[in-house]
């Protein structure tokens, strides 16, 4: 018996040649497609974005979130705006500590993104399969060493989310040269300089 499902007639790039079975399907039509009524999603997605995740807590309960609605602007103080969900655990905690940590993603870091996005299961909680220890602006993953720690300045709800502006209290980095960034609903590197 052959079984049609909608998302068969277009894939992002990646997913050809996957069965539908053992796809994600947040959509069941090409959201990039021309047409349709969602302007501002089809505009959104031609945008390069960049994967961080965002992480807060205490001893006493973690959370963290893939966040890709992200920007830095350089000032006195440094600020950093993350546009989360309203009604997102990171949101109430964030709200509760007053502190977090923005994590800069690279190549090969799409499977824990996708954990702290929900998308993919994680037995035992989001943190379990990662290591990780608390600092004062909350849970620091190991594996990921580029990093913002942030103090909450402002919190706001706009559209459908709620805007985190933190002041850059502390950076760590490398010399980041892959990072993982989103774009037409799909993990991409960068292309050769």
């Amino acid at each position: 018996m052959s079984r049609h499902h909608p998302t068969d007639s277009w894939s992002p790039v990646g997913l050809q040649g996957i069965p539908w079975q053992n796809r994600r399907v947040i959509h069941n039509e090409n959201p990039f497609a021309q047409g349709g009524d969602d302007l501002l999603r089809r505009f959104r997605g031609r945008l390069a974005s960049p994967v961080t995740i965002v992480t807060a807590g205490d001893e006493g309960s973690q959370t963290g979130l893939t966040v890709s609605s992200l920007f830095a602007i350089e000032g006195d103080p440094a600020l950093v705006y993350a546009a989360v969900g309203p009604n997102s655990d990171l949101f109430d905690m964030v709200l509760s500590t007053g502190k977090f940590v923005v994590h800069i993603c690279r190549q090969g870091q799409d499977g824990l993104a996708e954990v702290f996005a929900g998308l993919r299961p994680s037995p035992g909680g989001m943190f379990s399969g990662t290591e990780w220890e608390l600092s004062d602006w909350g849970p620091v993953l190991s594996v990921v060493p580029d990093r913002a720690f942030c103090s909450l300045q402002s919190i706001e709800e706009r559209g459908w989310s709620g805007i985190l502006v933190g002041k850059v209290d502390a950076t760590a980095h490398t010399n980041l040269v892959d990072p993982l960034v989103h774009f037409r609903g799909a993990y991409r590197k960068l292309g050769d300089r």
